[in-house]
């Protein structure tokens, strides 16, 4: 399985969206890249079902425009007028072969999910390794109406609890993706642990907060 950041080299501002290149592609995330659908048709035929890490704009913008393209499922936590599947805290879903576990991660949105697989973790917001405020271990921010700290930290912990010891790689919604052994020495769970400690000191992440 080959994973795609099919808004790499997008100009204007949007999430990472990964395409799953493998049997019965998915999408995590749609971003906000128009031609986006036109990026996953240059690498697959079909595409079997989107899933979304949580609704704000930059991860849905162009989820329409991938659906109408594709006609595929769409699974997401919140309520979408689209959503042909809820995804459900502890649950198994199987991307393009891999189970992963659906785990329920809110603070930076309410409705936000993490689906953690043996080999990598796809965190969306809730965890980066890098964007701007800080490297090699970030979080989501939590300054913004619906935003928590207090719940981001225990989402943060939660992943950690449930983090399999196999996981190398993070692909979060923004900044690049990390994998260990080959953009650095840390473990995926080192990256997570850091964010943990810099939430956890609750500062604010950018100055104007």
């Amino acid at each position: 399985m080959e994973i795609h950041t099919v808004t790499e080299g997008a100009t204007e501002f949007t999430c990472n969206a990964y395409l799953l290149d493998g049997e019965d592609p998915v999408l995590v995330d749609a971003g906000t890249m128009p031609g986006v659908e036109d990026v996953i048709a240059s690498h697959v035929d079909d595409l079997d079902a989107v899933y979304l890490t949580h609704q704000h704009r930059d991860h849905v913008g162009e989820l329409d425009a991938v659906l109408d393209r594709f006609d595929a499922d769409l699974y997401a936590y919140g309520e979408h007028p689209r959503r042909t599947g809820a995804l459900e805290d502890g649950e198994e879903v199987e991307l393009c072969g891999e189970s992963y576990e659906v785990v329920y991660t809110p603070g930076h949105a309410d409705d936000h999910v993490s689906l953690v697989g043996a080999e990598r973790v796809f965190s969306g917001d809730v965890v980066v390794y890098n964007d701007g405020a800080f490297d090699d271990g970030s979080f989501g921010r939590t300054d913004l109406p619906g935003q928590s700290r207090e719940e981001l930290i225990d989402s943060l912990e939660r992943i950690l609890d449930r983090l399999p010891e196999t996981v190398s790689a993070l692909y979060a919604g923004h900044g690049d993706v990390y994998r260990a052994d080959h953009d650095g020495d840390d473990s995926v769970r080192e990256v997570i642990a850091r964010a943990l400690e810099r939430a956890e000191r609750r500062e604010p992440k950018y100055p104007e907060e």
